[in-house]
């Protein structure tokens, strides 16, 4: 039988699925692509040249729009499309046999969803919305002829899929060697270093969707437990996180409690000119 947090997640989810039911798809405006998310992740790797960019803004035309709580994707999922996200927050998950979920990742914009499920012709996970989303869906095909025309993308997008999978290392370092303390600390610092990339956050802090669920079946623990920590970061002068927002305050030694090393994350500016 599920847990009590994982009824409670089933009951949530249901609830948001019936206020939404029957809002589907949309199509939404085009953007401004330079400025985009996507492009300004990738440039972290590669010094985008304008020909790039218009090629790259291709995968943009089949923009969408996803209501909170409805799936994207579903695990077992066949001829399963990827997406950009454009804008909102999304996870991935897998769903135990016995109810309970381990969400494997949250996705921001800039992030490919699905593109592991895309090259694999089974999605192997699920994806959810957790906020209002904005996307573009792109097809195996979309990809191919995209890195066939553009090398340099096709590397640069390799370079996007390394450092997820480099995060899932840490990931899993994490729920198997760090404290529920020094756990819960690098994953904000993470998510933080995610968002400064794309210009949605700061040294300061950044806005931050996830409920104390989310983050339990991101971390491997209890909601309890979540919110004894986050009690702790706060009583400790470390960061808040209260009505959507995480506050640093005091940033260099909540780096050296989590002992985070943002290598990992390789911002540190274009590889390829």
């Amino acid at each position: 039988m599920p847990t009590g947090s994982a009824k409670k997640y089933f009951a949530e989810k249901l609830a948001i699925i019936c206020v939404s039911f029957g809002t589907g798809l949309e199509e939404i405006p085009s953007m401004d692509f330079q400025h985009s998310p996507l492009a300004r992740k990738l440039a972290a790797f590669v010094a985008l040249s304008p020909e790039e960019l218009r090629v790259l803004s291709e995968l943009h035309s089949r923009r969408r729009s996803f209501a909170l709580g409805r799936d994207m994707a579903f695990e077992g999922q066949t001829n399963q499309s990827a997406f950009i996200l454009a804008s909102g927050w999304v996870c991935s998950y897998k769903l135990m046999p016995g109810g309970t979920r381990q969400i494997v990742d949250f996705q921001l914009p800039g992030d490919f969803l699905g593109l592991r499920s895309v090259l694999f012709r089974t999605a192997d996970h699920n994806i959810e919305p957790v906020t209002k989303v904005e996307a573009s869906e792109v097809l195996a095909s979309d990809l191919l002829s995209t890195f066939s025309r553009t090398p340099r993308l096709a590397t640069a997008v390799l370079w996007a899929a390394s450092r997820d999978e480099a995060m899932v290392v840490e990931h899993l370092v994490g729920i198997g060697r760090r404290d529920a303390l020094e756990r819960t600390a690098h994953f904000l610092l993470e998510l933080g270093a995610r968002l400064k990339l794309v210009g949605l956050g700061t040294k300061n802090g950044y806005a931050c969707p996830l409920s104390q669920y989310m983050l339990a079946d991101a971390l491997g623990l209890s909601a309890i437990h979540v919110n004894r920590v986050l009690r702790e970061l706060r009583e400790g002068g470390l960061v808040t996180f209260q009505r959507g927002q995480v506050t640093f305050h005091d940033f260099d030694r909540l780096v050296a409690i989590a002992d985070f090393d943002r290598a990992y994350l390789d911002h540190d500016g274009p590889l390829l000119a």
